[in-house]
């Protein structure tokens, strides 16, 4: 794994606040800080909340990743422990979901 060494703009918990500052290889160490090895489902999760993100304006719903992107809410539990919203939000470089505490 090749560790990125650059500046990145985030909040105090550690979500991104800029955009345009994700990439892939920052996805995978974020991921790997907590706990996750990201496989193509994973990516599939990514992907979708990363092209959601910019018409909407906020971050995907667990109902709304798992309705349009067609990966069932058991299984982001399963990728994604514990609380899959706010870890998908923050491995794929957006801001915590709104009701996640």
């Amino acid at each position: 794994m090749t560790t990125i060494h650059r500046e990145i703009h985030t909040d105090a918990e550690g979500f991104l606040t800029e955009y345009d500052e994700w990439t892939d290889d920052l996805a995978v160490q974020l991921a790997a800080g907590i706990g996750i090895e990201l496989s193509d489902e994973h990516w599939k999760a990514i992907r979708f909340l990363r092209e959601d993100y910019p018409t909407h304006g906020e971050t995907a719903t667990l109902r709304r990743v798992s309705t349009l992107a067609g990966i069932p809410v058991k299984q982001l539990f399963a990728l994604f422990p514990g609380k899959p919203a706010k870890k998908m939000a923050y491995v794929a470089g957006l801001p915590k979901p709104r009701g996640c505490v």
